[in-house]
């Protein structure tokens, strides 16, 4: 059997998990003994295997995640009032398909970050689009945008995705330009997308973060009122983990 052919058209016709599981079969002495359908289907399991992978990884590189976090790292040892119940519940990623929101809050250290990224990551593996930002790039990137007229393209492109994940909320109240493209980012994913925001400043704090009480009634309504909540305490992890050291 000319092998090599075959091969050179599985990846012609970009079948490149199928290639890489028939090179490997021909290498195998047991693969003889597999009828047609076994082998068949087991060029068709690699080339499915190989696509998930694939899709999984341009995701995650889309989703500009700070830290490289899965679910199942999260550390219940420290005493910071993690639900591992709650957290196991989220993650099945039902409140993404339920366009709901994840709200994260607690002082410098406590792991929000790394919450933020293993929920990111956890939706990425679920199949859905995810996208990291950090508060105070996120309005720098949309007040460039403005000037250089891709304002409306910017959150348009927001919109797409499913998981939009928010870190570093309330670092500083917002200006009125702030509010109002906070306003319009929040409302163009209502009932369409999940937010999930992570910050230091308890929620009760953050009407009067955003100033104006009419427009802060408007946003916090559509983030708050149908959010998961967690709420961290204790030191800072990572100022434990010096004092180790």
């Amino acid at each position: 059997m000319l092998t090599h052919p075959t091969k050179d058209k599985l990846i012609s016709l970009k079948l490149f998990g199928m290639a890489k599981a028939f090179a490997q079969q021909q290498e195998l002495p047991d693969a003889a003994s597999l009828n047609f359908e076994e082998r068949l289907g087991l060029l068709v399991d690699r080339e499915m295997s190989d696509r998930e992978n694939r899709q999984l990884q341009r995701r995650l590189k889309r989703a500009r995640l700070k830290q490289s976090a899965c679910i199942e790292d999260i550390d219940y040892r420290q005493a910071r009032g993690l639900d591992k119940s709650l957290i196991v519940q989220l993650s099945t990623c039902q409140w993404i398909q339920a366009h709901h929101n994840l709200i994260i809050c607690g002082p410098t250290g406590t792991g929000k970050t790394y919450l933020c990224s293993a929920f990111g990551h956890q939706a990425c593996r679920t199949g859905y689009r995810a996208l990291y930002l950090r508060i105070p790039r996120l309005f720098e990137e949309l007040a460039l945008a403005k000037g250089i007229g891709r304002y409306v393209k910017m959150l348009s492109n927001f919109a797409k995705y499913q998981l939009l994940v928010m870190d570093d909320w309330g670092l500083s109240p917002l200006t009125e330009e702030q509010r109002r493209d906070l306003l319009e980012l929040i409302e163009d994913r209502h009932e369409s997308g999940s937010t999930l925001i992570a910050s230091q400043l308890p929620i009760e704090h953050w009407h009067k973060l955003i100033g104006d009480p009419t427009l802060a009634d408007a946003i916090l309504d559509q983030l708050v009122h149908n959010a998961y909540k967690i709420n961290l305490k204790g030191e800072s992890m990572r100022k434990k983990r010096s004092s180790l050291t």
